[in-house]
């Protein structure tokens, strides 16, 4: 198991207060370094690594430690430096380690410590007998566990986000071809990117619960450990059962719109990434987005150029980025950018959050479809509703499925399909033509999110347009 510490400065840890808090240990450790440096080891004499702590980070979106970490007094004002330090528990000194290196930048620098409680400037012997201590499989800073068909990750963290530690897990795991498993207390949530990253199979959430066993936070499915993964519990029958920890956790009555679509523009030098969830999220918040990153915390401010850029490096492989919005008006994106054959697709799930006695925004779907198909080379658009929490966190109970509420296609879909049959399907709908007579995008109206049967009605709606005439 792994302990983090976060040290958060309103200045830069220079060189000079690195050391000083990498000499929390005493003049017996070394250091060592990985990823070009980006991290740094604090080490055992025989060079096992106790503490790996990443190159600080500059966050300058407004309410990221809020959102992150919880902390809503105390904490530096944005910008603020976020300088985490991750700790092996496999010695008994990792933790207090990690705590001590934090605690002095933060002492050092003015700044202060997540947790609280872990903060603190002694030097912490190492006084554990090393040679007892088994090395660890993996030199991955985020992995716990390594077998031959899993990456396993234990946090004892509030709210597992995905920093740039469980990113790079996630890629060595989807690289080697094994199950990135994330194991937590059922206390913990995760945040809408963690849960997305967790949604490819065979990925899971593995919930231990001291009542009730492992458990899948995300579907429920009791697991149990089995050939170096965890896996379903099967009866005689070959079924899997559902854990009693994972019942629906009381209704109070927040709501989530989810706003997912697709668009698709010619790969040119002039595309600018990134206009089409701007949009997006000026027609249902207000504003722009606040931030953007390719991990938590989302640390730079929100900028489609700079996005664009990147995009443009890393292609023709894909990016994948995250938007958040302010702190007032709870909203958070993904972003899948990919180059094909037909050009720049990016996919896109944004999801605002809504309290009780908030009102989701749903009269403005139907002219923010518009805007998409008229203006970003929108493919397709699918929105809808659902019962879950303001704050967009992932509890490891059971939430009700989202409700379609509409149901969008481009202008180019619709000449792919055929506007005729687009128009007409065998349902009792009534489709609204978008945008120019002679090439509309085509936008249905499926309810208010409120009754399940919509999901029937998208069905017999997907299967009629994917008929070929």
């Amino acid at each position: 198991m792994t302990k983090d510490v976060i040290a958060l400065t309103p200045k830069m840890p220079d060189l000079r207060t690195l050391l000083a808090g990498l000499y929390a240990g005493g003049p017996d450790l070394g250091v060592n370094t990985l990823a070009d440096g980006a991290v740094i080891q604090l080490c055992a004499p025989d060079g096992r690594p106790l503490v790996s702590i990443e190159a600080p980070i500059l966050v300058q979106v407004p309410g990221e430690t809020t959102r992150l970490l919880g902390i809503s007094s105390g904490a530096p004002d944005s910008p603020v430096w976020w300088t985490e330090a991750r700790a092996s528990t496999a010695v008994a000194e990792g933790g207090r380690l990690a705590g001590s290196f934090a605690g002095r930048l933060a002492t050092v620098l003015g700044g202060m410590v997540w947790p609280p409680e872990a903060s603190s400037t002694d030097v912490v012997p190492l006084t554990t007998d090393i040679s007892a201590v088994p090395v660890p499989a993996t030199s991955s800073p985020a992995v716990d566990v390594l077998t031959t068909k899993a990456a396993v990750v234990i946090q004892d963290r509030p709210l597992v986000t995905m920093t740039s530690w469980l990113s790079d897990a996630l890629r060595g795991a989807t690289t080697d071809d094994r199950a990135l498993q994330i194991v937590t207390p059922p206390t913990t949530r995760l945040t809408l990117p963690t849960r997305t990253a967790l949604l490819g199979h065979p990925n899971r959430w593995v919930v231990q619960d001291p009542d009730h066993g492992f458990y899948d936070g995300l579907s429920g499915a009791v697991l149990h450990w089995k050939g170096g993964t965890f896996t379903p519990a099967l009866d005689e029958n070959g079924t899997a059962s559902v854990a009693e920890a994972f019942k629906a956790g009381p209704d109070a009555g927040e709501r989530q719109l989810i706003i997912s679509l697709r668009t698709l523009h010619p790969a040119d030098e002039d595309l600018v990434l990134g206009r089409a969830l701007e949009a997006a999220w000026h027609t249902l918040t207000g504003t722009a987005p606040a931030g953007w990153s390719t991990a938590e915390p989302v640390n730079l401010l929100w900028s489609t150029r700079q996005l664009t850029d990147l995009a443009r490096r890393r292609a023709p492989r894909p990016t994948w980025l995250i938007a958040v919005g302010h702190p007032d008006r709870p909203a958070i994106a993904t972003v899948r950018v990919t180059r094909t054959p037909a050009g720049v697709e990016q996919d896109i799930t944004l999801t605002l959050g809504h309290g009780k006695d908030e009102t989701p925004p749903l009269h403005a779907i139907e002219p923010l479809a518009e805007t998409l198909a008229a203006e970003h080379g929108l493919t397709s658009m699918l929105t809808s509703l659902r019962s879950a929490r303001r704050d967009l966190t992932v509890p490891a109970h059971f939430e009700t499925p989202p409700i379609p509420v509409s149901y969008t296609l481009g202008s180019e879909s619709v000449r792919d399909i055929d506007l005729d049959r687009a128009l007409r399907p065998p349902l009792d709908l009534v489709p609204t033509r978008l945008g120019r007579t002679a090439r509309p995008a085509v936008h249905y109206a499926l309810g208010d999110g409120t009754d399940p049967r919509a999901w029937n009605v998208l069905e017999q709606l997907t299967q009629h347009l994917a008929q070929v005439s």
